[in-house]
């Protein structure tokens, strides 16, 4: 699924990067436009495949690649897409390699690539149109991989949550609770059981929710919706 996913992704990305003009205002990073969008996926699929490629067991040593003139942004870009998921698709997933996660694997590699580019390919046909969903599917491993290794990751002083959250995509399996545990941290688990707050709806929009692509009114809420409000909060990463 990731590697299909990866390749169509980073297709859809750049024929929507094209469509829409370079200047165009990318609005999930308001400072950013369409070529700083370009740049910086290109910049994420170069460093990978490095690693990868490498067997890298630090990032140290792999420099950021210069930034392209406006010209050849657009080329560059789908070669350094191209280059990964070659790479990607020609080393084993149980290959040793650093990661920031405690899976330290190019498995973990495939997965946050796959993503990471369906995000960003939503962010550019957003800038230049109407987005479409990402794969109800690959949304879902999305979900479960942001609740993972992003919900802990939240920034300094983001609030706690004093009750439990339960999220369930209605197109797909998938279903979530996130409850506080004793040190303030929340608790994941994949499981049907009934939350405070109950956030619910179709893959995409869940995994856009937890991005900060979409707003909570896009989406159904039951029960607390003042807890939701404050588990959106802490999906604030900055």
């Amino acid at each position: 699924m990731y590697l299909d996913a990866l390749a169509a992704n980073s297709a859809a990305f750049h024929a929507a990067a094209e469509r829409a003009t370079l200047a165009a205002p990318v609005q999930a990073c308001p400072e950013w436009t369409i070529a700083d969008l370009i740049y910086h996926l290109g910049e994420v699929h170069h460093f990978w495949a490095e690693m990868a490629l490498r067997r890298a067991s630090s990032p140290d040593g792999i420099d950021e690649p210069p930034r392209p003139a406006t010209e050849a942004l657009m080329s560059w870009g789908r070669g350094e897409a191209s280059r990964l998921h070659e790479v990607l698709s020609t080393t084993e997933p149980t290959t040793p390699v650093w990661t920031w996660a405690p899976q330290k694997d190019v498995a973990f590699v495939v997965r946050r690539m796959a993503q990471e580019t369906a995000v960003h390919r939503w962010d550019a046909e957003r800038a230049g149109g109407l987005p479409e969903p990402i794969d109800a599917e690959l949304a879902a491993d999305g979900i479960d991989e942001y609740l993972t290794l992003f919900l802990p990751r939240a920034r300094k002083g983001a609030p706690s949550l004093a009750g439990s959250v339960h999220l369930h995509a209605t197109d797909t399996p998938g279903e979530w609770l996130v409850r506080p545990g004793g040190d303030g941290e929340p608790v994941v688990s994949a499981e049907h059981a009934k939350g405070d707050a109950a956030i619910r709806g179709a893959a995409s929009d869940l995994l856009l929710l937890l991005w900060r692509r979409a707003e909570l009114d896009e989406v159904e809420v039951l029960g607390d919706r003042a807890l939701a409000e404050v588990f959106v909060a802490r999906t604030n990463n900055e």
